[in-house]
């Protein structure tokens, strides 16, 4: 079995953190996701966006990992968004009730 891989990269411009995830959100990456924001708040920005057009999977881990993220940069004075989140992605967010508990902009126009 092949190691899943994740990619971030940081941007920072003014206010916000701009997190670009690539790849897989699971239980063999989420800590290395944890590690980057617990990094950014160490100096929290207003907001946080990650970027999740490349992320190709999310397994359970993945998702209870967003929402501790979103829940400590709530107590850190930021507000977690996600954005270019994937039709999949959002299906399993509402099968699971998640939806609710993440900040999620899309701003994609309608189709």
């Amino acid at each position: 079995m092949d190691r899943a891989e994740l990619s971030i990269t940081l941007h920072r411009a003014g206010d916000e953190a701009v997190l670009r995830l690539a790849g897989e959100i699971d239980m063999l990456t989420a800590a290395q996701l944890s590690t980057v924001v617990n990094e950014v708040l160490t100096d929290p920005p207003a907001r946080i966006v990650l970027d999740l057009a490349g992320v190709t999977f999310c397994d359970s881990q993945g998702l209870g990992t967003l929402v501790v993220l979103s829940r400590k940069a709530s107590h850190a004075q930021s507000l977690l968004v996600l954005t270019h989140v994937g039709d999949f992605l959002l299906r399993v967010l509402d099968i699971t009730g998640l939806r609710s508990a993440l900040m999620i902009r899309n701003d994609q126009p309608a189709t």
